[in-house]
């Protein structure tokens, strides 16, 4: 008994500290988490909101896709214009959002559905369109810094290459 008092005694003060310790990590990673969630609802869903890049990202703010950077608002707010335009009806949805223990990076795994209006450079035939990414967010000074993302372009682009089902008999 004496053995798990005094283990009990020694451990709990640590076990006390290391969840404080979290609290405090996860104050820091909601900070990430909340700019996070209100630029996918603002900016990747109806109506696109482009103010809200002005209001959470920095001003030097850098899109890396597909091995290119996309530098600065400005460049990026045309970039997320023209990404739209291709995507009728665009909605992104997050399924998974987690924030570093420092408060620097956020995750999101996430979907977009809407109907293809020339994504990829393919034909715009209007059909139904889903694909799935995952982006990395640098967070700095309060503002969405930098992002990484990847998508699934490849299945996606596989699926536009078949034709298009036929559509419902107008008789």
């Amino acid at each position: 008994m004496h053995r798990r008092q005094a283990l009990t005694t020694l451990l709990l003060p640590a076990a006390a500290s290391a969840c404080a310790s979290r609290t405090d990590e996860t104050r820091q990673d909601s900070v990430g988490v909340q700019l996070l969630s209100e630029f996918w609802a603002k900016v990747y869903n109806p109506p696109p909101d482009f103010d809200t890049i002005d209001r959470l990202c920095t001003e030097d703010f850098i899109l890396t896709t597909a091995g290119t950077d996309v530098v600065g608002r400005a460049a990026f707010k045309e970039w997320v214009r023209s990404f739209s335009a291709k995507i009728r009806e665009l909605r992104l949805t997050s399924r998974d959002m987690f924030g570093s223990a420092d408060g620097t990076r956020v995750v999101s795994r996430w979907v977009v559905t809407g109907f293809n209006q020339g994504i990829l450079n393919t034909p715009p035939d209007d059909r139904p369109i889903e694909f799935t990414g995952i982006a990395v967010w640098e967070v700095r000074d309060g503002k969405l810094a930098h992002n990484w993302v990847e998508r699934s372009a490849y299945e996606l682009a596989q699926r536009l290459a078949q034709p298009a089902p036929p559509g419902p008999d107008p008789r």
